[in-house]
């Protein structure tokens, strides 16, 4: 089964692309290199490189295992944990129900 291309806008293609420049700096500071962290996390040298250029097509598991070697794992948590609009929306579907 071939899989389906994510098709990103432009403005959310830069927010994966800073994603994966920010693992790439964490990987550099570690003095870490491509195969050492692949070999670690159990991915391609190239999976690898594809989260650092931030490709929309890497699974969700690569990059946790990614993170996870870098020492990262727990900013994985960060995702999505602060939800003000959902929250607004809530609010007002509290209010409503008076």
């Amino acid at each position: 089964m071939k899989r389906k291309k994510q098709i990103l806008f432009p403005k959310h293609q830069k927010i994966l692309e800073q994603v994966g420049e920010n693992i790439k700096l964490a990987r550099k500071r570690r003095k870490l290199t491509v195969i050492q962290v692949a070999e670690r996390a159990g991915i391609a040298r190239n999976t690898l490189y594809l989260i650092e250029k931030g490709s929309p097509g890497v699974s969700i598991g690569a990059v946790f295992n990614v993170l996870r070697v870098l020492g990262l794992q727990d900013d994985f948590l960060k995702l999505a944990s602060d939800d003000d609009l959902g929250r607004k929306l809530q609010d007002l579907n509290l209010l409503g129900n008076k």
